[in-house]
């Protein structure tokens, strides 16, 4: 059987199974889509990462994501 995945869906498989987030711009997108899941900020406003993050992981998962500390991340996600 061969699967044929899109970018986007490789993408967003690494970040449902990354856990904890692995910089700052990640862990504030997580942040970011916590809060629109909880209703303390509306869906319209996401925008990239946070929108596919909303979309796709489940509210525990973002709750792991968002609650990793930014004092040791980098500031973006090394390619």
């Amino acid at each position: 059987m061969i699967f044929i995945l899109s970018i986007r869906e490789i993408s967003l498989f690494i970040l449902k199974t990354c856990m904890p987030a692995k910089s700052k711009k990640q862990q504030m997108a997580a942040g970011a889509a916590l809060s629109a899941k909880k209703g303390q900020r509306k869906k319209s406003s996401l925008k990239g990462a946070s929108k596919s993050m909303y979309e796709s992981m489940s509210k525990p998962q973002l709750e792991d994501m968002a609650r990793t500390k930014r004092k040791n991340l980098p500031k973006k996600k090394k390619s």
